[in-house]
């Protein structure tokens, strides 16, 4: 028995400080971002994953839904349909208050303007190492090429279970992002029930572990002086089942892939950006295709965003809806996976795992 199981939490602690210390010679990116005239050569993507001309006007953007919608069978076909031909879509009238996702936005950008140091030591708390701010990815050293982006990242479970361990400065963060986090769970559930509904299945299939174990992420791509070499986000599906994701205003930088064009997503003031992830697709059977997105950056202005991954618990088992396979001629496509082993795959082989599933 590996003796950190016996190891104090006071113990632990200081062991995740050690560990979030070398940010403190990598430094986070908006420490030193300004101070070159040119991208770092890590920085630098190769030419066939640079950014290129978006030609959004061969494509309509990605759909805009009215959650509001009183025809519930006209909402959920429209629904249905981005997900199966985008996998993305926007929503409004979502039942969120447009105040609070101001406050939300605004409380991310305060935590990433503070000091490198004393964004650190917020992120220093958990025994887990699970509240972490990290530069590019969460295997930095490990990356030969980087991404141009600082991201805070830590669990936010519908309980608000381990609150404690989330920054405390901003001072009035853990109040904001805890309301923030409880709407998000109910927009989830409201958005999963009506895609079950599409989809043949129970309308609470989602209820429980496949969404037990969300976190939140804010991302901030600070200006870049040389956005065409290099990203703030690789291409990717979300290894999720869905992804809820708020954008900053001000600019555009979210694109997603369709029919081999990257289609750049406005900004729409009080609308949601929803991907369907790598999970719902497996879920589905394929019927919903995990969108393939990126984030690009610009030359001029900072951009924040704030996403809410919808994970399921780890001991969940993810496979083909059994229901979508009774009476169909259709096949299982993908092979049942908890969302240990899932995560594990995915985070050690990256887009290459759907592969190993089918």
């Amino acid at each position: 028995m590996k003796l950190i199981l016996f190891l104090s939490e006071e113990t632990r602690i200081e062991s995740v400080v050690r560990d979030l210390r070398y940010m403190e010679d990598e430094m986070l990116l908006s420490s030193w971002y300004d101070v070159h005239s040119t991208v770092p050569p890590s920085y630098v993507q190769l030419p066939e994953n640079r950014p290129g001309k978006v030609v959004s006007s061969l494509h309509e953007p990605i759909p805009v839904i009215d959650l509001g919608e009183r025809d519930r069978a006209h909402l959920t076909q429209q629904i249905l349909k981005a997900s199966q031909e985008y996998g993305s879509f926007q929503v409004i009238n979502h039942g969120v208050s447009h105040h609070l996702m101001d406050e939300t936005l605004n409380i991310f950008k305060e935590f990433h303007a503070m000091p490198p140091k004393e964004k650190i030591n917020e992120c220093s708390k958990d025994p887990n190492g699970n509240c972490k701010i990290y530069t590019s990815g969460e295997n930095y050293k490990k990356n030969a090429t980087h991404y141009w982006k600082d991201s805070l990242i830590h669990p936010c479970p519908p309980s608000g279970e381990n609150i404690q361990y989330w920054p405390a400065k901003p001072s009035n963060y853990r109040e904001i992002v805890g309301k923030y986090s409880r709407e998000m769970n109910r927009l989830t559930l409201e958005i999963l029930e009506i895609l079950c509904e599409g989809l043949g299945l129970e309308p609470r299939y989602f209820c429980g572990g496949l969404c037990e174990n969300p976190s939140l992420a804010a991302h901030h791509y600070p200006p870049c002086p040389q956005p065409t070499l290099t990203l703030g986000l690789a291409k990717h599906k979300d290894p999720t089942i869905i992804t809820i994701l708020l954008q900053d205003k001000e600019v555009e930088g979210l694109q997603v892939l369709k029919d081999g064009t990257w289609i750049g997503v406005a900004p729409i003031p009080s609308a949601f950006v929803v991907n369907i992830g790598l999970l719902l697709q497996i879920i589905s059977n394929g019927r919903l295709v995990g969108v393939e997105h990126r984030a690009v950056t610009n030359s001029s202005i900072a951009r924040t965003s704030v996403v809410y991954f919808v994970y399921p618990s780890f001991e969940s088992n993810v496979e083909p809806a059994q229901a979508l396979l009774k009476g169909s001629n259709t096949p299982p496509l993908y092979k049942s996976i908890t969302c240990r082993e899932f995560r594990a795959k995915f985070f050690q082989k990256g887009p290459k795992v759907e592969e190993d599933l089918q």
